[in-house]
């Protein structure tokens, strides 16, 4: 996302000091960026979204495990906001905040309900099926480009990956104009480029996923929303589409980002570039550590203050906005005080935490799309390397979301 203007709207209660959430420094190093607030601000910092609009970025571990986990203080409905009335309807950020009917935003009995169809439908989705229909999709794609010796693996593999696992679980085609639209709708309004349109892009996600839904309650087949149809819950068509539309959004973009961001590890650490060639044993402990040090998702917005509050030594006033620091949180001092991040430890935050976590079993279903997509293409292609130095691969330019513009590599050529 674009960062508007520094200043906060008229009227706006911005903080003192606030930070622009923007910037080469943000964009590029996050982690010092984080640093810094910390120091002089402690675990809760005050920031400026886009426009200049004032919210609180949770820094800190525990503070973070304490807002996911105090649903009463820090709730997921967005009307809450106290500053919708400098909100225009056109903001950057409208897709992540604008209250919608999905289990997103959804609280108490609702939320359960609403996530225990989730759960349902993705609880029947076999392991062991999807990893072989992953490998079968890894074969394909990595058969397009081996014949060349050379890749941009971000764009080729690790985005078309789990995108085609996401829509093949919920019962569209891979392929085809239709889905190609949709994953890229759902780029532009999670992660939207200069010049993009993220509101309008989430309408057209909206549309397509009505008609996927019209078309599977006519003839439902063997697939996550048919199985959400279904469900006894009785979900409306429009509690199904919203909902859809957070799992695929969750199953693509992120897990692109950590099939990608795993790869780079694995190409410029000789901790693990001397262990993956001789067999498997470091890609999951790679997997692992990218959730502590790169996580996909680096700050989620968020939470909303029920009533005045206390956090991090910070007065929280009703209607704020709080934003979860998930990638400062995974590396907060206060936990690896030795600066020294276990990869074996997995109480990391990048699935968030409390009830508003990514439903199980979500997070197993990720971590099987992004094992069989490095491990299977470590198979087939095992001298792969870099085609630029390190220190030339740059990061997208997101608040958001923690992903390379692109991967180059080269290979030995594979003859098919």
């Amino acid at each position: 996302m674009t960062d508007q203007s520094p200043t906060a709207p008229a009227g706006c209660p911005a903080h003192a000091g606030a930070v622009p959430l923007s910037g080469l420094e943000y964009q590029q190093t996050p982690s010092q960026l984080y640093r810094s607030l910390r120091r002089e601000h402690g675990p809760v910092a005050p920031v400026l979204l886009d426009g200049g609009v004032p919210a609180w970025l949770v820094l800190g571990y525990s503070e973070v495990s304490y807002v996911t986990a105090h649903d009463e203080l820090f709730a997921r409905d967005s009307r809450r906001w106290n500053q919708w009335e400098h909100i225009p309807a056109d903001w950057p950020l409208m897709p992540f905040v604008g209250y919608q009917p999905s289990v997103l935003f959804a609280e108490g009995a609702e939320h359960q309900r609403r996530a225990g169809v989730i759960t349902h439908a993705l609880e029947q989705v076999d392991q062991f099926e999807l990893g072989r229909d992953c490998a079968q999709i890894a074969d394909r794609l990595i058969a397009e480009f081996s014949g060349s010796g050379q890749a941009e693996l971000m764009s080729a593999y690790a985005h078309a990956l789990p995108m085609r696992a996401a829509v093949q679980m919920c019962g569209m085609p891979q392929l085809g104009e239709d889905t190609q639209n949709l994953v890229e709708d759902l780029r532009i309004s999670l992660d939207a480029a200069e010049g993009d349109d993220p509101v309008a892009a989430y309408v057209r996600v909206g549309e397509r996923i009505a008609a996927l839904v019209k078309e599977k309650r006519e003839r439902p087949g063997a697939d996550a929303t048919s199985r959400m149809i279904l469900d006894p819950a009785g979900l409306s068509d429009e509690e199904i589409v919203q909902d859809l539309i957070s799992v695929i959004a969750a199953a693509q973009q992120p897990t692109a980002n950590w099939i990608c961001n795993t790869l780079r590890l694995l190409l410029t650490d000789e901790r693990f570039a001397l262990n993956v060639s001789g067999g498997r044993l470091s890609v999951g402990e790679a997997l692992n550590e990218v959730l502590w040090l790169d996580t996909p998702t680096q700050n989620f917005i968020g939470r909303w203050a029920v009533r005045d509050t206390q956090l991090g030594g910070r007065l929280i006033r009703a209607g704020d906005c709080v934003v979860l620091g998930l990638a400062a949180a995974n590396t907060d001092p206060q936990i690896w005080p030795e600066a020294h991040v276990g990869a074996e430890n997995a109480a990391h935050l990048s699935f968030s935490n409390g009830e508003h976590r990514c439903p199980y079993p979500a997070p197993l279903l990720a971590d099987v799309i992004a094992r069989t997509a490095v491990e299977t293409l470590l198979d087939r292609l095992p001298d792969l390397v870099l085609a630029v130095e390190p220190e030339e691969l740059t990061w997208r330019p997101s608040i958001w979301m923690r992903g390379l513009t692109s991967l180059p590599v080269r290979f030995t050529p594979v003859v098919q």
